[in-house]
């Protein structure tokens, strides 16, 4: 049986006008080995204007944010157009079809989750989780934005935070990032 590298909890927030990013930095092998605590998963693109995070295979994730990369440098950093265009060549091509990855990618104005289905979703909150702790941190996140004062890169941090206490393959080496 092959063992399945499992990695991690992405979180994306817009809230009181910002845009906030953060992923654990946990790596696990199979269900029992952390390979490494501080990956980290969530990069800057697009001179700085975009946010990109991932979960699933590593090296699938690599590919699929360089490919990520030239679509937004192909379409002069409108993500939604990179993100759909992406989203196509993921789901037709046969190479990318076998790629297991989700990717949150963020700017200023718009959050989506692409997958390689074809899907490019923007959320209805500005919240948007991936991975193995997504949804324990999508739901801190509503909580937190609903009943506290917070900006949104504490509201990431701190959902981050809950997920790692509940979800064995997230950790709480935190990073962030900001626009």
């Amino acid at each position: 049986m092959k063992s399945k590298i499992r990695n991690t909890t992405v979180i994306a927030v817009k809230h009181k006008g910002k845009v906030a990013m953060g992923a654990d930095g946990q790596v696990t092998l199979g269900n029992s080995i952390i390979l490494k605590k501080g990956a980290r998963k969530i990069q800057r693109l697009y001179k700085g204007n975009v946010l990109a995070g991932f979960a699933g295979s590593t090296a699938d994730a690599f590919s699929l944010l360089e490919r990520f990369e030239g679509k937004l440098e192909e379409y002069r950093g409108q993500l939604k157009r990179a993100a759909v265009e992406l989203a196509k060549e993921w789901r037709t091509n046969k190479v990318f079809q076998r790629l297991e990855a989700l990717l949150v990618v963020a700017d200023r104005e718009n959050i989506f989750i692409i997958s390689g289905s074809g899907d490019v979703i923007e959320p209805d909150d500005g919240i948007a989780a991936v991975g193995s702790g997504g949804a324990y941190a999508l739901a801190s996140a509503r909580a937190l934005i609903r009943y506290a004062d917070l900006e949104a890169v504490e509201v990431v941090k701190k959902s981050l935070e809950i997920a790692s206490e509940i979800c064995v393959f997230t950790n709480s080496e935190i990073i962030t990032e900001e626009l």
